[in-house]
């Protein structure tokens, strides 16, 4: 099948390299020249496991290509997936330009009948707005192809997108033509082999269910957070509580791991949005989301509390080590990042700060370039010199089993600080480190 691709982000690049593995002829179109010509020169503009090879063999293949010509692309596909970015408004609503544009151009150069995909995660009843924008513009012509619009949201995973992809918990078809919703599950049959995971309903249902889903996986977090703020308070731990709770079926062992708070381009963007759109009907608020949204923003500060609380709030002349960038491993991504709330902090109280990642060092030299008093390192050990505290922010594998000795030797005192409890506080202990984790404290050691 002849598909365009409507954006070459996080979600544009992944939908086509997939959809071009499995043999469909996909075109990615941008408006951004210097995009294209780097993904043409085989660079990819994100870290995604995967992705540049899956790119790289589908360009080599035919199947897959770059193009700024929106005339020329929109010929292109029988199946036209707008997967542009909705960055939030100032009031945390989405942002439906980009959105709106791309069906414009739809409507102003097709020639042959079309699909259109919402891709994109975009507020419920944007559907009917994209319908509205391409018949506008086809108004305008003597050509009246016809047209269908289908929500399809993503359930990707940074980190995991491409298993996400071809192997899909579940495929959200948002639509009232019956053709339309069999086209799609020719497009999706090369991934929903072993059992149906197709689910269809009307366009306003899909676009809330994928709001709802990031919600509820916010709230999880949220939830088990200040859960463990007060297993601090109470001498409890958190890690026994999860395994006690998580493995009630009910319940699962999903997203409920204490820390540092979420960030990325998806949970906190995607909340804001949703309360925001139930403030504008006369339901006006969601109760539970917008505590959910508070408590996230006060669980990004905690990690920097601890070390400011540990120092009586003066850190003048001490340096920190930070480990971990990005809000999430496997990914470059540090949108909305605690890291960088914890960084705003430790530089306002007098530190400095030695931070590195594995993977978002070049995103992180152009979000902090020109601040005094942070200096990126190329490696996690080269953070330790002279450093009064160790900080974990992101729970990267290389992290989880480190020389110990070798960071009790490298620091100052044999302090660390890790907003994803990566390591038992008994051990620690034993190893003659102060620890401090969240929500759980060391056992209590017996003579």
């Amino acid at each position: 099948m002849k598909i365009t691709i409507i954006g070459t982000g996080y979600v544009g690049l992944v939908t086509g390299a997939c959809l071009a593995q499995v043999g469909n002829d996909v075109v990615c179109l941008d408006t951004d020249p210097e995009k294209i010509a780097s993904l043409n020169s085989g660079h990819v503009p994100i870290h995604e496991p995967g992705l540049e090879l899956l790119l790289a063999d589908n360009r080599r293949a035919g199947r897959l290509a770059f193009t700024t010509d929106v005339e020329e692309a929109t010929i292109h596909g029988y199946l036209q997936v707008i997967a542009v970015g909705t960055p939030p408004d100032e009031d945390g609503s989405a942002d439906l330009s980009y959105a709106m544009n791309a069906a414009r151009n739809i409507g102003r150069y097709m020639i042959n009948d079309t699909i259109v995909v919402n891709k994109s995660t975009l507020p419920v009843g944007s559907a009917d707005q994209v319908r509205d924008a391409i018949a506008s513009e086809l108004e305008k012509r003597p050509v009246k192809p016809n047209f269908s619009v289908v929500s399809n949201p993503e359930f990707l995973k940074e980190g995991a997108a491409i298993y996400d992809f071809q192997r899909p918990d579940r495929i959200v078809i948002g639509t009232d033509d019956d053709a339309a919703l069999q086209v799609m599950r020719q497009v999706y049959a090369p991934f929903n082999r072993n059992h149906d995971r197709l689910i269809s309903m009307d366009s306003r249902s899909a676009e809330l269910t994928k709001y709802a889903a990031n919600a509820m996986l916010a709230t999880r977090i949220s939830f088990m957070n200040e859960l463990a703020n007060l297993a601090e308070e109470l001498g409890a731990d958190i890690e026994h509580v999860r395994q006690g709770i998580g493995s009630d079926s009910r319940i699962g062992f999903d997203f409920l791991y204490a820390g540092a708070g979420y960030g990325g381009s998806c949970f906190p963007k995607d909340l804001r949005a949703l309360v925001q759109t139930a403030r504008q009907t006369p339901l006006g608020k969601l109760q539970i989301l917008e505590a959910v949204e508070r408590v996230n923003q006060a669980q990004k500060r905690r990690l920097g509390e601890k070390i400011l609380a540990h120092f009586g709030g003066d850190l003048s002349g001490r340096q920190v080590a930070l480990w971990g960038l990005a809000f999430k491993p496997r990914t470059d991504d540090m949108r909305d990042a605690s890291s960088l709330v914890l960084i705003e902090q430790l530089l306002n109280a007098g530190a400095t700060v030695c931070a590195y990642d594995p993977a978002s060092l070049s995103v992180a030299r152009k979000l902090l370039n020109g601040r005094d008093g942070i200096e990126l390192k190329d490696s996690a050990e080269a953070c330790l010199p002279d450093a009064d505290a160790l900080a974990i922010v992101t729970e990267w594998h290389e992290f989880r089993s480190p020389d110990f000795d070798l960071i009790r030797s490298q620091l100052k005192t044999p302090l660390i600080f890790d907003g994803r409890n990566l390591f038992d506080p008994s051990q620690m202990q034993a190893m003659g480190f102060h620890y401090e984790p969240f929500g759980r404290a060391a056992k209590p050691v017996t003579t």
